[in-house]
């Protein structure tokens, strides 16, 4: 069965919501965990066709679009998240938030869009909270460019690099109806889609020691 029908089949039927006793559960308290149960359980999960979906622009900044704001930045923070889309939420709108760092403020963008991306590129693992348990190595721009709005309509210009043009670039391709599963290598696709269609999770593999006191190839696969 070729990779596209793999997914097809999965896609077919939503996988469940990820359960507390991952890797990060270990590390946190009973409260902590209650608010991520409760919070993972508003997010859509793979399978789900609202994932492969294309939002709709919005076009009307009000109270509504407000409090979809609020709502959006309370999930993701008890979620343990660093992004969230509105089409994770069943919310076919291009919204998203932000917050890339604990550091950092929330930040929603209203119809954003790439300006500009830098042709540099950086591959680093990435985790979502509609696949959960799979992280897999993706490829982006290291540096962004984007236009939006804010929640009351004012124009914004950001200028992003590392983890936040990292994050800001993966959530506007969900409100694209693309998944990071897209932009990993084929293998790993391979990997993650074996792991979701058997209830397992999925990293890629280390890289291997090297001996000999060899030095690490560079630029190799």
């Amino acid at each position: 069965m070729s990779t596209e029908q793999q997914q097809a089949e999965l896609e077919a039927e939503p996988i469940e919501p990820e359960g507390p006793d991952d890797e990060r559960a270990g590390d946190l308290d009973e409260e902590t965990l209650e608010r991520r149960r409760h919070a993972l359980a508003n997010v859509r999960k793979f399978g789900d066709p609202v994932l492969r979906s294309p939002a709709s622009p919005v076009d009307d900044y009000g109270s509504e679009l407000a409090a979809e704001v609020e709502r959006m930045v309370a999930i993701m923070h008890d979620a343990l998240g660093v992004g969230l889309a509105a089409t994770q939420l069943g919310l076919m709108r291009r919204l998203l938030v932000f917050q890339a760092g604990p550091d950092a403020t929330p930040t929603a963008l209203v119809n954003p869009e790439i300006e500009w991306s830098s042709e540099v590129a950086e591959t680093a693992e990435e985790g979502c909270l509609s696949l959960p348990g799979i992280v897999v190595d993706v490829e982006r721009p290291l540096h962004v460019r984007v236009r939006a709005n804010d929640a009351s309509g004012t124009p914004l210009a950001i200028e992003a690099s590392g983890l936040e043009a990292r994050v800001i670039q993966h959530e506007i391709d969900h409100l694209d109806g693309v998944l990071m599963l897209d932009r990993t290598p084929r293998e790993q696709r391979i990997g993650a889609l074996h792991a979701l269609r058997e209830g397992e999770s999925f990293s890629p593999e280390p890289e291997p020691e090297q001996e000999n006191g060899d030095e690490p190839p560079v630029g190799g696969e």
